[in-house]
């Protein structure tokens, strides 16, 4: 596996992993969590994408040249979640191509990030999820490293949210 740093040009790359992940979402019938219309088709899909990858540093996981996962890291969290007291880098838009299952490559994209953190001297990690349902993506989370720190909602149909950070 190679996780290479993204550009622009990755867009499309991205949106399409997003695109599989709500598919495969859709099909576990976990649709609270993305929705069930692929991120290409959202009003603010590309848009949304754009503004974190321009923004950020994309960072993209490839297995035998093809895009694998993807995520994206910033200097703090969306408008809906208040920054943290110090210098921090955040995860957003994490999404693995279920095709390659059981390849860690979620995991790898996250120590990655840690990585990351580290080589930028900033001692904080962040993420948000969805928190709803059995809660096994929080669990995800936990498993690899992160602490919960608050719940949130957010929008009109209270979708629940969980904020865990990592100290690196």
């Amino acid at each position: 596996m190679l996780i290479r740093r993204g550009t622009t040009d990755d867009i499309p790359v991205i949106l399409g992993l997003l695109d599989g992940a709500v598919a495969w979402l859709v099909s576990q019938g976990r649709t609270r969590q993305w929705g069930t219309r692929p991120w290409s088709e959202l009003p603010r899909g590309e848009e949304t994408v754009r503004r974190y990858v321009t923004g950020g540093e994309p960072w993209i996981a490839e297995i035998d040249g093809v895009p694998a996962g993807t995520l994206t890291l910033t200097d703090g969290p969306g408008a809906y979640l208040a920054p943290a007291d110090e210098p921090e880098r955040y995860v957003h838009l994490l999404a693995a191509d279920h095709r390659f299952s059981g390849r860690g490559v979620g995991g790898a994209l996250l120590a990655h990030a840690v990585q990351e953190a580290r080589r930028a001297g900033v001692g904080l990690l962040r993420v948000d999820c969805y928190a709803g349902d059995d809660g096994k993506l929080v669990g995800y989370y936990e498993r690899n490293g992160f602490t919960r720190t608050e719940a949130f909602t957010v929008g009109e149909d209270q979708w629940p949210g969980q904020v865990l950070a990592q100290r690196v």
